[in-house]
């Protein structure tokens, strides 16, 4: 398809760099609120597989702070992440810096989340397809529920979009994304800090 092959990647560029500038203000204010709240590292770096399963480095403002327990350990997430950083991510501010990675190409602004590199050996056949377009800022699935359906629900929207791909898809999920975003809804799951870890589907630890 000529939007996919071509177009798809012209418009990431274009509108990344485009709300790279005009964002700039905003993710200046919001990096000097997290380097005064959370402190150093202001970014918050992952490895994370994208399209053909290719590893990259993603970035995200940080939202937690780095608090120990008396054995040198990590608190849990639920202690970590603090007020201002519940603020951030229910506004998805903490997403902007992502904008570069859909510059660089890591990334588009539509296609399914990139998730975590240890789920890709639990993924089935059907599951892995996810990984043929680029992830994306936002999603299918983001929009049908995000962290408060299952696993399963949130695969079969990304192979959904990875099958029916195109401009008019890309564009009502812009829309409702930003409408999302602009209520606050289906941030989290419940009372979840984190999106609940994924373990595998019994077809793909069959």
């Amino acid at each position: 398809m000529i939007y996919q092959k071509y177009i798809k990647r012209i418009l990431d560029i274009a509108l990344s760099g485009a709300a790279i500038i005009v964002l700039s203000p905003v993710m200046g204010v919001t990096a000097i609120l997290v380097k005064k709240k959370l402190g150093s590292p202001v970014i918050f770096k992952q490895k994370r597989p994208g399209k053909d399963e290719k590893i990259f480095t993603m970035y995200k403002f940080r939202t937690m702070t780095d608090e120990l327990d008396e054995k040198g350990e990590l608190l849990p997430d639920s202690v970590r992440l603090t007020k201002f950083g519940k603020i951030l991510r229910s506004s998805s501010l903490d997403e902007l810096p992502e904008l570069f990675n859909i510059f660089k190409g890591d990334m588009s602004i539509i296609g399914p989340r990139p998730l975590l590199v240890q789920y890709l050996p639990l993924y089935n056949e059907k599951q892995k397809r996810r990984h043929e377009v680029r992830p994306g800022l936002s999603g299918l699935a983001q929009i049908n529920g995000r962290n408060a359906i299952t696993w399963d629900e949130k695969f079969n929207y990304d192979v959904e979009y990875v099958k029916k791909v195109s401009f008019t898809l890309d564009v009502s999920i812009v829309i409702k994304t930003m409408m999302k975003a602009f209520r606050q809804e289906d941030i989290n799951a419940g009372s979840e800090v984190t999106m609940e870890v994924f373990r595998g589907s019994e077809k793909a630890n069959a």
